[in-house]
């Protein structure tokens, strides 16, 4: 006696089979991503300050963009507070790493930084502490950073770098360029290391720009070359509000081809002011 084997599934049936079960799989990836593009944003908004102080005769404006890989977040961070001597404090910087240990440690950073700059007036002694505070702490990673202090009455600007990427800067007068400043090795890598500092006065209406060298460099594109464009750029638009200058600012990553996350931290001095 033959049994009857069943006829072999149409194969236009098998076909939406197999792709019903890839659509579902696309959407639970994107389900996934959605959720890692969010959780990663979440942490970027709680590691950055939820604003920028207001002092008179200064404005400020900031920028972050994310990496194109890894997590989507970088450890790109910047930081502007008021001390207790009414001196601005001013801060960017650039984590090793893209990922939620970078993201850990970045705050770890701007904490460390933001508490030795409360402790203390002197600008020599806030990276030195900080980079002693992070190599205690024994996470393995570094940072480079940079560092400012500004005394809106003496009107005197102090700079320490970590390093990291110089600043740019103009003036009303139509100067600008690259401040080449004397810095150190990163933050967490050196104990004891003591950073050198350097003194300004701001004697004139000018536009300070910190950055990360996600800004500035790229695959085949020196930093050097990146700087230079941010002083035309910063020059050009020298009387543009802070917030389009920044914008502008951090879009010279497109022409750089980076892969990094972007930060960018203007300050515009509206110079001292005038007799009476």
């Amino acid at each position: 006696m033959h049994r009857h084997r069943p006829d072999p599934p149409d194969s236009a049936q098998q076909l939406l089979v197999t792709l019903g079960q890839l659509v579902d799989q696309a959407l639970e990836r994107i389900k996934f991503q959605r959720a890692r593009v969010e959780l990663a944003m979440a942490l970027q908004r709680h590691m950055l300050p939820p604003g920028l102080p207001e002092l008179p005769g200064l404005h400020l404006a900031a920028r972050y963009t994310p990496s194109r890989d890894g997590l989507d977040v970088g450890g790109d961070w910047y930081d502007a507070f008021v001390m207790k001597d009414g001196s601005l404090a001013l801060a960017i910087g650039d984590v090793q790493g893209h990922d939620v240990e970078a993201i850990a440690f970045m705050g770890q950073v701007r904490t460390s930084l933001r508490a030795v700059a409360e402790a203390t007036s002197d600008t020599r002694e806030v990276l030195s502490r900080a980079n002693d505070v992070l190599i205690s702490m024994g996470c393995g990673l570094f940072a480079t950073c940079c560092f400012l202090r500004f005394d809106p009455v003496s009107r005197d600007l102090t700079v320490s770098r970590a390093g990291h990427v110089p600043m740019v800067w103009a003036t009303s007068g139509g100067d600008s360029g690259v401040a080449l400043d004397r810095g150190g090795p990163p933050l967490g890598i050196v104990p004891g290391e003591r950073y050198p500092v350097t003194r300004r006065r701001l004697t004139e209406a000018g536009v300070l720009v910190l950055l990360t060298d996600g800004v500035v460099e790229g695959p085949g594109y020196p930093i050097e070359a990146g700087l230079d464009e941010v002083a035309k750029l910063v020059r050009a638009g020298f009387d543009a509000d802070p917030e389009v200058l920044a914008s502008a600012v951090v879009k010279v990553a497109d022409l750089t081809g980076h892969r990094d996350d972007a930060a960018v931290l203007v300050v515009r001095y509206d110079g001292p002011p005038g007799p009476g």
